[in-house]
């Protein structure tokens, strides 16, 4: 099987991805985190830092149910701003 590269988009998304759930995390420790979602802290470490930045969605279920926060916000923290709201704003 051949993985198709990821787009700097889906990387971006990752980081995202790894920004919001660190910040979900808040003073947790990430020990704490992995064991209660039923991951590795390896694993976890990698999702935060963007190094895994499409992880299975069951993977990031769990995460989510251990930092309490829901799924909804955590896609809307992975958004990419939207450049015409950025320009918009500046006017």
């Amino acid at each position: 099987m051949v993985r198709v590269p990821l787009t700097d988009e889906e990387r971006s998304r990752g980081e995202r991805l790894g920004v919001a759930l660190r910040a979900a995390r808040a003073g947790r420790s990430m020990v704490d985190v992995a064991a209660e979602a039923g991951i590795s802290v390896e694993t976890l470490r990698k999702i935060e830092t963007g190094r895994i930045p499409t992880p299975a969605f069951f993977t990031v279920s769990a995460i989510a149910k251990a930092v309490g926060v829901p799924l909804d916000v955590l896609r809307t923290a992975c958004e990419e701003p939207d450049p015409a709201f950025k320009m918009s704003q500046a006017s």
